[in-house]
């Protein structure tokens, strides 16, 4: 079977009208939830990022709060998870600040999580690998939000 370019498939969406356009988003939709999601993030959140850094925000915690403590294998497992949902997040926004937002944001709340951290080299590099990945996009933005995220980050580390 061959599978249609971007801009094929561009060029087609172009000439049909909007009912067909509304039908066809819809089943996309249908078919997976991530789908679902990303269709939602453009058509309610895209207008005002802020909000949804918010509304992510409480997303973590809501996951942070949901951890099982029991044993280090069930606290790796869930931060992972956690960690792929801000992953998703991010992807649907695309912009270079809101990852850095989220990705702070969750190297704060697994630094606040407790000692395990420290406890286990798998977790440690979680969040070495978020810090490279911050550092590396703060890298691509203006330079008065370099130096606001390069302090925040400094205050993250001395907590």
């Amino acid at each position: 079977m061959n599978i249609p370019t971007l801009s094929e498939l561009k060029r087609e969406l172009a000439t049909m009208p909007a009912n067909e356009l509304v039908k066809i988003c819809l089943q996309v939709a249908k078919y997976k939830k991530e789908n679902k999601e990303l269709i939602g993030y453009l058509l309610f959140d895209s207008n005002y990022e802020p909000d949804y850094i918010g509304k992510v925000k409480e997303e973590i915690d809501l996951l942070f709060s949901g951890i099982k403590t029991e044993s280090l294998y069930f606290i790796k497992k869930n931060i992972r998870r956690i960690l792929r949902t801000v992953n998703k997040f991010i992807k649907y926004s695309g912009q270079r600040q809101t990852e850095v937002e989220l990705r702070l944001y969750f190297c704060t709340k697994l630094r606040q999580s407790g000692s395990h951290l420290y406890s286990s080299t798998s977790l440690n590099n979680i969040f070495d690998g978020q810090m490279l990945k911050i550092r590396q996009a703060i890298s691509k933005l203006h330079e008065d939000l370099q130096h606001d995220y390069n302090e925040e980050i400094k205050r993250m580390l001395q907590d």
